[in-house]
This record gives structure tokens, C-alpha cells and sequence, in this order.
């Protein structure tokens, strides 16, 4: 009986809301590729923003044609290319994107070349397996850091060097911030006093004021799945002056959020279900895609994320967002069904206004195709 009332509460928590209009959205089918990245820059500086996925970039607005990037790696099933993050990296104004992969176990990034040869790739450092790769200003001076997510290796952040002009100089700093950590990260103010921590499965790292030379404090106020996303969602969801947590299970079923609370200084987080009946949140973003003014989660399946060997992994694939009514959250399905007809998330997605309407599109890469997901309103 207590299943059964756990299972009846696990569906009417993800039932749509009806008191109000969900947003619409327009999926195109951009390329049946297999890569589980995709990027959002503009390549060729001409204002319009293009698509970047495995070997190719789709040029912007139609995202029709495409230009080849160079061979991707190819291991089994996967591309060894796990993050596509924008950055200029050389400084000479010309967007390059930043990437790693478990198999390789190496962060690099690719050089944009300007014209339609291929992109040169640099290596950045040899990490350990790459479970995915971030952008967080983990230093605060307004340019962001690169933060692999390597399990079972030290957590490290890249910071790229500038010179007196502020000028990128194709060149990272390392910075070592634990000597080891688990599948998830997240990053955001835990304590409330200014600066960014680290989310890590076995607790939050404490930052330093002076990151360079002072070490980070663990506190092991929760204790996270072994196979959390990449991100951790670092929030405040409900709105009472503490940041919360969000994290997926990328490897097995399960959603879930953790407030905060703190007391006589004490931190501590209390755990809250968001969805039980779905397996394999790998990926999210947290963004305002109804224009309400309010952040909403966006994640969803990923699609084969083991090829088939974590629980779940042949249910109906889905993206989807969550929506915060004030006291939970509530879904709203934009994709969903078996392959052919639903779409997953593959390992790293963007979201971005392609078009200038002033909604943000979703733009998902994955085993199952790379789609533009168009933001119709409501």
C-alpha cells in the first residue's frame, strides 16, 4: 500500500498545471548526428549566432548549411567531445569553443580558424576521464573559469590567462581545489558570504578568500547519488534567501531538490522528490523560458547515456521543464515518447535566442539527433 501511494503521488507531481498555458515550442531536426554537445556561438562574426556540434557548425539563421570542424573521436558509441563551451581563447576575435571526454581524458579546446578549414585543437591539461565540463567565475573577477567534472581525479578549475589589456592569451592557469571528487558538480554561494562553492557528491567545498593559496573546506552537510548531474543546479527555488540544490540522477531514476536551512549558523538540507519516474537527468539549465520572470528547470532524458545499461535506460525519452508553483514543481512535457519521435538531452545543451524574439530556444544535441526546440510563447 505505501508503494502504491508513493507511485500515485510520483504522477499527480508531474501532471501538467492546467491554470496555466504551457509554452509552446517547434522542434526542427537540424542533423541525424550522434555527438551529445552542442554549442551556441557566432563562428563567423557575421551577428547571427550558429550552432556547434561534433564535427560540424550549422550557420545561423537557417542552420542549414553546415561546415565541417574536423573528425571527431570516435569511441564505441560516444564522440570523446563532452562540453562545447564558447570562449575566445586566443584573443583574436574569433569565437573557439572549449571540450574534453572521458576516453581521452584531456581538456582541450578548438581554434577557430575564420574561413571553412578545420579547427586546429590544443590541449589544455590531461585531467582523468571527463564526465562533462563547465563555465562558472569561480574567482570572481568577471571572466569565467573552465571546471571539468573528472570522478575519481582532483578537482581542478582552468582559468585563462589575460594580459595587462584584459586580452585572452590562448594560455590556463590550474588550480587545485580537492584532491578528489565524484560523478556531479555544481557551483554557486552556499553560505550566503559572497563567494562560489563547489558542489560536490559527498558535500560542498568551501571557497577561500584567497583562492590561489588557501585551501577549500569540505563540509559534509548532505551526502548526494553516486551518479549526479553535471550541473548541480545551485539556486534559490523557494524564494526564502537560501540557496538550495538540485540534482539529477544521471545513471538511474530520480529528481530531487534539497533546501536549505540554516540555524544558529548550522546548515543543513532536507531532501524533496521532484521525479521519481524517470531515469537518466545527466544535464539541466535553470532559465527563464516563459518570460514570467521567474527561473524554470530544463532537463530530460539522456538518451542512451550507457548504451542501454543504466535502469530505465528504454523507457520513452523526454525533454522537458519544471516549473515552481510555490510549493513544488510542476512538469511540462515539450518532447516525449520512444526514439523516432521523442528527444532526449543528450550529455551538454544550450539554450540561447536564436532568432531575436526575446524567448530562449533549446538547442539539444544527443544519440537520438541535434534539434532546435523554437520558443513559441503561449
Amino acid at each position: 500500500m505505501k508503494k502504491y501511494i508513493q507511485l500515485i503521488a510520483g504522477i499527480i507531481m508531474i501532471l501538467p498545471f492546467h491554470g496555466l498555458a504551457q509554452q509552446k515550442f517547434r522542434p526542427q531536426l537540424i542533423a541525424a548526428e550522434s555527438a551529445e554537445s552542442v554549442g551556441i556561438l557566432d563562428v563567423n562574426n557575421d551577428h547571427f549566432l550558429d550552432i556547434v556540434s561534433g564535427s560540424y557548425w550549422y550557420e545561423g539563421p537557417g542552420f542549414l548549411k553546415r561546415h565541417f570542424i574536423g573528425q571527431g573521436v570516435r569511441v564505441g558509441e560516444y564522440f570523446d567531445d563532452f562540453s562545447t563551451i564558447p570562449m575566445d581563447v586566443n584573443g583574436d576575435g574569433k569565437m573557439d569553443f572549449i571540450t574534453g571526454g572521458w576516453f581521452g581524458k584531456t581538456l582541450r579546446w578548438q581554434e577557430n580558424p575564420g574561413n571553412d578549414g578545420e579547427w586546429k585543437m590544443h590541449t589544455i591539461a590531461a585531467t582523468g576521464n571527463i564526465e562533462c565540463t563547465r563555465a562558472w567565475d569561480v574567482d570572481g573577477d568577471g571572466f569565467n573559469e573552465i571546471v571539468p567534472n573528472t570522478p575519481g581525479s582532483p578537482l581542478i578549475y582552468y582559468s585563462l590567462k589575460r594580459d595587462k589589456n584584459n586580452k585572452a592569451t590562448g594560455e590556463f592557469v590550474a588550480t587545485k581545489v580537492a584532491e578528489k571528487h565524484g560523478h556531479g558538480l555544481g557551483f554557486g554561494d552556499i553560505n550566503g558570504d559572497g563567494r562560489g562553492d563547489f558542489i560536490v557528491s559527498n558535500g560542498w567545498l568551501e571557497a577561500p578568500k584567497e583562492k590561489s593559496n588557501q585551501p577549500w573546506i569540505l563540509h559534509h552537510d548532505f551526502i548526494l547519488n553516486e551518479d549526479g548531474s553535471v550541473p548541480i543546479i545551485v539556486a534559490d527555488v523557494n524564494q526564502d534567501g537560501l540557496n538550495d540544490l538540485i540534482v539529477g540522477h544521471g545513471h538511474s531514476y530520480g529528481l530531487d531538490w534539497y533546501e536549505q536551512k540554516k540555524a544558529g549558523g548550522q546548515i543543513t538540507f532536507i531532501k524533496h522528490a521532484i521525479d521519481t519516474l524517470h531515469s537518466q537527468y545527466h544535464t539541466m539549465e535553470w532559465a527563464d523560458v516563459d518570460k514570467d520572470g521567474k527561473m524554470e528547470l530544463i532537463t530530460g532524458k539522456r538518451y542512451r547515456a550507457h548504451n542501454d545499461n543504466d535502469p530505465g535506460s528504454n523507457d520513452p525519452i523526454e525533454l522537458c521543464y519544471f516549473k515552481w508553483n510555490g510549493k513544488s514543481f510542476t512538469k511540462n512535457i515539450i518532447s516525449h515518447g520512444p526514439f523516432g519521435k521523442g528527444k532526449g538531452t543528450g550529455i551538454f545543451f544550450s539554450i540561447a535566442d536564436l532568432h531575436n524574439t526575446g524567448r530562449k530556444d533549446i538547442i539539444v544535441a544527443g544519440k537520438d539527433g541535434l534539434y532546435i526546440f523554437y520558443n513559441e510563447g503561449r
